[in-house]
């Protein structure tokens, strides 16, 4: 166990008679966690919250309500300990007394917390484990039968017999972020959801720069699915305002058999939504985009085929020399091929924007002045959001370009 804050250099302060007699007492009775964080604030004379390694807080003692703030806040009068059991970070300790508790009191305490933490948290968190699973094998199309899906869900807590759709929710931090958010943002969503609609059932996936959780959400109509949507999202951007959130939503499916094809329609609106910069996006609300979901669902190498030979040159040309090009693509597009247009959003000049263009060809064949490429780049762009490939993004730096700004000569 290793302290994470600046420790207290008051004299050692020793534990008063009985103390860890009542500690060792609370934990053997099965008192509960506050009534062992009472005894630890004792055995160590101060003040002690205890937090699960979601960053949920479990239990405060010893403190007045102006000390709880300082406490929950950290600060440098505020020791912090993680809790590990079998090398595996089950939660946080952390105590602010007058006194510097004996090292080894302190570390027999640390010890005694994390197993009961432990303990008492396990079987929530075997069943999380066990819904994760299952939410997994569904969306994954490894259970088919409409009987078992329905049984297992039953087990789990969830109906899944008068219907149910799938949210998926993206969560990327803005700044860098300490202990497990991953864990935080799942257990705020699905403390949201379960408030929202009873029965939920969730799996959380990690990636390289973002936490993103399946949902799934029993609803007897499009409408339940829809207001339990847009409950997270307002409970999410209350509670996690340092993170980019994004929510994609499926249809609902009179068939839970179907709820494959539900999680094929939240990822695509979850891709598409972010891409967008929307935080919320309905799979109706895709657009000409829902066209390419049997190609993602059926045959993503399809579709990953497609983009490697529209954008996929243009996307590794700006990550190699912090250009713009797909950037261009996009506004050009968007403008109806108005390059003034273009050149205006991109605050950059109208010559830069035809250097572009043309690059564009060169390096993908396409040339987005003639319809034919215009169609193949503008599909080109939406199978990168559907796929969920992050549009690059940088300053313009094409030779000859310089750096995408021109010489006020060139302008007049």
């Amino acid at each position: 166990m290793t302290a994470a804050g600046k420790q207290q250099r008051s004299p050692v302060n020793p534990p008063e008679a009985g103390t860890l007699d009542a500690l060792a007492e609370a934990i053997e009775s099965g008192a509960g966690l506050p009534a062992v964080a009472r005894a630890a604030a004792k055995v160590l004379g101060a003040s002690v919250a205890l937090i699960d390694r979601s960053s949920a807080v479990l239990a405060v003692a010893g403190a007045a309500l102006d000390q709880e703030r300082k406490l929950l806040a950290g600060g440098e009068d505020v020791t912090a300990v993680e809790l590990r059991v079998a090398g595996r970070a089950v939660g946080e300790l952390r105590y602010r007394g007058r006194a510097a508790p004996d090292p080894a009191i302190a570390r027999m305490v640390t010890t005694l917390l994390a197993l009961e933490l432990e303990r008492s948290r396990s079987p929530e968190w075997e069943s999380e484990e066990v819904a994760g699973a299952f939410v997994g094998a569904v969306l994954a199309r490894e259970v088919t039968d409409r009987g078992d899906i329905v049984a297992r869900a039953a087990e789990l807590g969830a109906d899944l017999e008068r219907g149910a759709g799938v949210l998926i929710v993206r969560a990327a931090p803005r700044a860098a972020q300490t202990g497990e958010w991953r864990a935080r943002v799942l257990t705020l969503a699905m403390r949201a959801l379960r408030a929202l609609a009873p029965g939920v059932l969730a799996t959380a996936n990690d990636g390289e720069a973002a936490a993103e959780i399946a949902v799934i959400v029993p609803a007897e109509d499009g409408e339940h699915l829809a207001r339990a949507a847009t409950g997270l999202d307002r409970e999410l951007r209350d509670s996690l305002s340092g993170f980019h959130l994004t929510i994609g939503r499926s249809r609902r499916a009179a068939d839970p058999v179907d709820l494959y094809r539900c999680g094929s329609e939240a990822r695509l609106a979850v891709n598409v939504g972010e891409a967008e910069g929307r935080r919320l996006l309905a799979f109706e609300d895709t657009g000409a985009y829902r066209l390419l979901l049997p190609a993602m669902s059926d045959d993503p190498g399809e579709l990953e085929r497609f983009y490697a030979e529209t954008i996929e040159p243009l996307s590794a040309y700006d990550d190699q020399y912090e250009t713009e090009l797909v950037a261009t693509v996009e506004a050009y597009l968007d403008n109806d091929g108005n390059v003034a247009a273009t050149a205006k959003q991109l605050f950059t000049h109208r010559h830069t924007i035809r250097y572009r263009l043309e690059r564009v060809r060169e390096l993908c064949g396409h040339d987005i002045s003639a319809t034919e490429g215009r169609e193949k780049l503008g599909l080109g762009l939406k199978a990168m959001r559907v796929l969920g490939i992050a549009s690059p993004r940088g300053p313009a730096l094409e030779p000859g370009a310089e750096a995408g700004k021109v010489p006020r000569s060139a302008e007049e």
